[in-house]
């Protein structure tokens, strides 16, 4: 079953790398949403680094990474992922992960970032933390 649209939300127009990653960035009350597509690899963070970035600088920023369309994640993605919760915590702030694809989830288990960074099944689980 598919999830349902986040309500309320207001996008960003989604930022496409030559390598094969979106970024669309939605508003759901104080949480921001970020949803990168593609593979998230050296070649390609960069446009996800900028989307956290933006709305890590916010005060208290509270964040949901949705990782359903990720197929694909190498090291330096891990870093990206552990730097931006870092920045989000300091800020008094939180980073979440939702929807992991069974690969991804995988992976960050192996390195123990699934205990380090909140994951959730799902995006909905993700907002009520």
């Amino acid at each position: 079953m598919a999830e349902e649209p986040l309500v309320g939300t207001q996008h960003t127009e989604p930022a496409q790398s030559p390598g094969g990653l979106s970024v669309l960035t939605a508003v759901t009350g104080d949480v921001h949403v970020v949803t990168p597509a593609g593979e998230i690899d050296h070649h390609t963070g960069d446009d996800l680094k900028r989307a956290l970035d933006e709305v890590i600088g916010a005060a208290r920023p509270r964040v949901v990474l949705d990782m359903r369309q990720i197929g694909f994640m190498d090291s330096s993605g891990i870093n990206l992922l552990l730097t931006a919760h870092r920045a989000a915590t300091e800020a008094g702030g939180w980073l979440r992960l939702a929807a992991l694809t069974e690969a991804v989830l995988r992976t960050l288990q192996l390195v123990g970032v699934d205990t380090v960074i909140d994951c959730h099944p799902t995006v909905d689980q993700a907002l009520t933390g």
